[in-house]
């Protein structure tokens, strides 16, 4: 897939264009991606996306630039068309259609949700959009809400999910485990030379959404195997910590991982983060986490980061 930073260095091929933020590829912003690939597959045009680094609104992402990458890849979609949101904020609504998506991109189908809203002042929406198109012969595909117990799905629930400390709803409504893919680095190694529980030490990016601090059991990816463990997100109390760290521990490896990228995928909440008296009983707590972890694991069998579920892979029009 072609990654475009800038409309300048365009491709002038016909495409079928998804258009959103999607700051998390749920399973609505599936349904809009699926649209542009089926009006793709259909006409033989290029299956392309247009978004943003971060999210208009300035809200935390649900995944990782590099992660909703990967999955639109994977899912076929040839150009991601990612943009900073500045360069196109101010551009009047009719200007960024006409000027922009139909002149510069070559945007033969636009698919959207139906509250996307573009231009200076977000002025314009669907309606908009639908007369420009009909003026231009543009295919326009507004895509319904996707919704669970008729509640629309979106980041801003998925956020509050994992802000709670509920990562099983998180998952539900992403179609997939929520989980980030990040560097292996140095900590204080307190659990591998006092505590007998070594432990990876990720630094979470301010840029992604934080879940609740405490204890997760969780999957964990480490090359071509998978691990369960105990993950503690958050500022470790006990030791100590000035930055937001995802410290995990796989009770079944052994090995040095420094520098090397581990995915991380969170299932359930076990406890908050909390204060211990000492090593001692911080070491006990954390033995009886794992046990808990590995049960909770033995329920939810590891499955690849970007395995949509079922539901998800019905609303993106994809076959599994």
């Amino acid at each position: 897939m072609e990654i475009i930073n800038t409309v300048q260095a365009a491709p002038q091929s016909a495409c079928s264009l998804a258009l959103g933020t999607f700051d998390g590829l749920h399973r609505g912003h599936l349904a809009v991606v699926g649209a542009a690939l089926a009006g793709a597959n259909a006409a033989g045009w290029e299956p392309a996306v247009f978004t943003f680094r971060r999210s208009p609104s300035g809200e935390r992402l649900v995944m990782t630039g590099q992660d909703k990458a990967r999955l639109l890849e994977e899912l076929g979609v040839a150009r991601m068309y990612e943009m900073d949101f500045a360069a196109v904020k101010d551009l009047p609504a009719e200007d960024f259609v006409r000027d922009m998506l139909f002149t510069r991109l070559n945007v033969r189908q636009v698919c959207c949700g139906e509250d996307f809203r573009f231009g200076r002042g977000a002025a314009g929406d669907k309606s908009l959009l639908a007369r420009l198109c009909g003026e231009a012969g543009v295919k326009l595909t507004v895509v319904p809400p996707v919704t669970e117990n008729g509640e629309k799905i979106s980041s801003t629930r998925i956020r509050q999910a994992l802000e709670q400390g509920d990562p099983a709803t998180a998952n539900r409504l992403l179609g997939r485990r929520f989980s980030f893919e990040l560097e292996v680095i140095h900590g204080n190694h307190i659990g591998s030379t006092r505590l007998g529980t070594p432990t990876i030490n990720q630094a979470l990016p301010e840029e992604l959404v934080c879940p609740r601090f405490g204890v997760y059991a969780a999957w964990c990816q480490v090359g071509g195997s998978w691990q369960y463990g105990v993950c503690n997100i958050g500022l470790k109390p006990t030791v100590g910590s000035d930055r937001v760290l995802a410290e995990t521990w796989m009770p079944e490896f052994s090995g040095d991982l420094y520098g090397q990228q581990v995915r991380v995928c969170l299932l359930d909440f076990i406890r908050p983060e909390k204060r211990f008296d000492s090593l001692e009983v911080l070491r006990e707590e954390i033995l009886r986490n794992g046990e808990t972890a590995r049960a909770i694991a033995g329920k939810m069998p590891p499955a690849p980061w970007n395995r949509l579920t079922a539901a998800a892979v019905e609303d993106c029009g994809q076959r599994p």
